[in-house]
């Protein structure tokens, strides 16, 4: 029932430069960004529309979970969206920063005003697709959450240190989380989560395709259950599973250096017809 895709060969490294990769790029619509190469030069792609409304980047420190969130949200922002980065590490995003589809935010008290911020966006959005019926003129909204099992963990400590009397228990900002993990997809908001290891509070069912690198079986069973027989982590760079499904595909990940993500996000499909 369960299955694991066969050892294969894989490419090496995965560039932009690589012209067909660029070609690859370029042929996605909108809801679809590159991961990377599977087996034969296979592209695997995330298709945030009708596959996987939000994704979950884990491996161990310097295994790649920042270079995945880069190049997919590199991607995503090219097609005319936006990416609001919550990054308390503050060093993995420094591309996005002058970006003017980007907005960045490092210090827990302003991500904890963000995530608010976020759910009275996400009820915004959801009340106009009870009014009009449909998604358009709703940009596509990106939230990249660097070191998220931290950072939740974090939020929840500020929480109960500004806590006023009557005020619930439980962070509204680990709270808004969890609603744009269940009612994101319907208002275009996406959450791209990357973390060191899985904890329960990061969520599990919503995301719906998973990549897990240099992680400990544990974290194979809490991310992936589905995957019976937990493959052998590679040390090599860029070598992720891709889990969708009851699959777990091979993958070398696309590697977008810091400058060649801020060019690809700032040459817009606009600006290029």
């Amino acid at each position: 029932m369960w299955k694991i895709a066969k050892k294969s060969t894989l490419p090496q490294l995965v560039r932009l430069t690589d012209s067909t990769v660029r070609e690859q790029l370029e042929a996605l619509p909108a809801s679809k960004a590159l991961i990377g190469l599977g087996s034969n030069g296979r592209p695997v792609c995330v298709d945030l529309d009708t596959e996987s409304p939000h994704v979950l980047v884990c491996s161990a420190a310097g295994g790649g979970t920042s270079t995945v969130l880069r190049t997919l949200s590199a991607q995503l922002l090219r097609h005319g969206g936006h990416v609001l980065v919550l990054d308390t590490k503050r060093i993995s995003k420094p591309w996005a920063r002058a970006l003017p589809t980007a907005t960045y935010r490092s210090d827990i008290d302003g991500i904890h005003d963000a995530l608010i911020g976020l759910r009275d966006e996400l009820k915004r959005r959801i009340s106009h697709v009870n009014e009009h019926g449909n998604t358009d003129n709703l940009p596509r909204l990106t939230v990249v959450f660097e070191a998220a099992g931290h950072t939740l963990r974090q939020l929840a400590r500020h929480w109960d240190t500004v806590r006023q009397e009557g005020d619930p228990r439980t962070s509204p900002a680990v709270d808004a989380y969890e609603e744009l993990l269940f009612a994101g997809r319907e208002a275009r908001i996406h959450v791209l989560a990357g973390a060191q290891s899985y904890n329960p509070a990061l969520g599990h069912e919503q995301f719906s395709t998973v990549l897990l690198g240099r992680v400990t079986t544990r974290t194979w069973s809490q991310a992936a259950p589905q995957i019976a027989t937990v493959p052998k982590a590679s040390a090599h760079r860029g070598r992720f599973r891709t889990v969708q499904g009851l699959t777990a595909h091979p993958t070398q990940v696309l590697l977008m250096t810091d400058a060649e993500a801020a060019a690809w996000a700032a040459a817009t499909e606009a600006e290029e017809d």
